[in-house]
């Protein structure tokens, strides 16, 4: 493991796309005095935004590092404690840099949403990470960290009740504001892609366990549907009267909090199921809502998985957000996320935990929640769990996180309903 002190605590890749742009305005406001730098291709315009950052950044260093030239990633892995990037869809450019920091013991966090590419990175880069010590997390925005600490909270307060292991554990998105990033709609076109190409990919797709430590070790239990379709009862008492309908990132969050599982060697319980949905609402039209909702995404991996390629790539990018664009700052401002998870543990005793935070989350609340964890990582280094290589952000910083979230203005609290 390496112990050799590094001249900055936290490298900021990508500084100078939308999302990377905002991680750090929030790291400008939260990282203290933390040893931070910009790290992207033009040297001139890192300068620029961090002048536009004004004293809290006037120290902050300026790193010139390109996906294309693996000798720069390397040089900035050797340098930093702790890397986080934004430059995605990681699928294209995450490799190269996952394989730098797993050379260096460097850890790093990401905004990475692709199932493919985090396999990839655990096939090729695990065992080495784990062996020099570092700390490689995926999914460390919205995607997939209210998905991931809402299940961990569930877990740590069902352990300190003595009430048994987790079982049937529903994510439900109550109200959100906002959308899908550039960059996140970016990444599912790169996942739909190389799964119309490689019949390997959709396998991976179709496998409820496809991030697993031992696939092998995996219980059978039935079919975990990513986009279900359900009455709110089905889930809980308290959602009687609503409908839900399939989350859109649900393939990727639910195996993230399952891998999260097996890395810390089953806490939640080998009967542990989870799925995702969102609240529809109770009007007449919402099960018609719900129905189209599953339907379409259900559809959109199913047969997009398959025939993507036929569509014209120039259509299909002139009709969704681009990468490195995004809403208007008064836009940001006005959107949140309410998250409700509900479980029932072994012994009968059901849980909420209650997630909630300002911000669009595909804008302004992820570069929160990509700070934080950067921040965890490089600063909160006694509260880290044991673990290294290829991590999820519950099974490489669930306490640091949850210590965290007050400060950073993020609502995650767990409630007892019986049992």
């Amino acid at each position: 493991m390496t112990v050799t002190p590094r001249e900055y605590d936290l490298v900021l890749y990508g500084a100078t796309g939308f999302v990377g742009k905002l991680t750090a305005e929030y790291l400008a406001t939260a990282a203290g005095d933390a040893r931070i730098a910009l790290a992207g291709r033009s040297t001139d315009r890192l300068r620029a935004i961090r002048d536009g950052l004004g004293e809290p950044a006037r120290s902050w260093g300026l790193l010139a590092a390109d996906a294309a030239s693996p000798s720069t990633l390397n040089e900035m892995a050797t340098r930093a404690q702790v890397v986080v990037t934004t430059v995605g869809p990681y699928t294209r450019y995450g490799l190269p840099l996952v394989a730098a920091c797993a050379a260096a013991g460097t850890d790093y966090a990401d905004l990475t949403g692709e199932p493919p590419f985090m396999r990839d990175s655990i096939d090729t880069y695990h065992k080495q990470a784990a062996d020099t010590g570092a700390r490689i997390v995926h999914a460390c925005g919205f995607d997939s960290v209210p998905s991931d600490l809402t299940v961990y909270a569930l877990y740590r307060a069902a352990r300190h009740d003595g009430a048994g292991e987790l079982g049937d554990t529903d994510f439900v998105v109550r109200s959100l504001r906002g959308g899908l990033s550039g960059g996140t709609i970016a990444s599912l076109l790169e996942v739909l892609d190389a799964a119309s190409g490689d019949p390997d990919v959709r396998r991976q797709l179709n496998d409820p366990y496809t991030l697993s430590t031992d696939r092998a070790a995996e219980p059978e239990l039935g079919r975990q549907p990513d986009l279900p379709w359900r009455r709110g009862r089905q889930i809980a008492p308290e959602l009687s009267g609503l409908w839900t309908g399939g989350f859109m990132m649900a393939p990727a969050n639910t195996r993230i909090v399952r891998r999260s599982n097996a890395l810390m060697g089953w806490p939640y319980g080998r009967g542990f199921r989870y799925t995702e949905s969102m609240s529809l609402g109770s009007s007449p039209l919402a099960p018609l809502a719900s129905a189209v909702l599953s339907g379409v995404g259900n559809a959109t991996m199913g047969l997009g998985g398959r025939y993507f390629r036929l569509l014209p790539r120039q259509l299909v990018e002139r009709v969704v957000p681009k990468p490195g664009t995004g809403p208007s700052a008064a836009a940001r401002d006005r959107g949140f996320y309410r998250i409700e998870t509900y479980t029932t543990t072994t012994t009968g005793a059901r849980y909420v935990a209650r997630m909630e935070q300002r911000g669009d989350p595909g804008y302004k609340a992820t570069s929160v929640l990509l700070g934080e964890c950067g921040l965890a990582l490089a600063l909160d280094r006694d509260k880290l769990s044991d673990l290294r290589g290829v991590l999820t952000p519950a099974a490489a910083m669930g306490d640091a996180l949850l210590a965290r979230f007050p400060a950073a203005g993020v609502s995650l609290q767990v409630d007892r309903l019986g049992g």
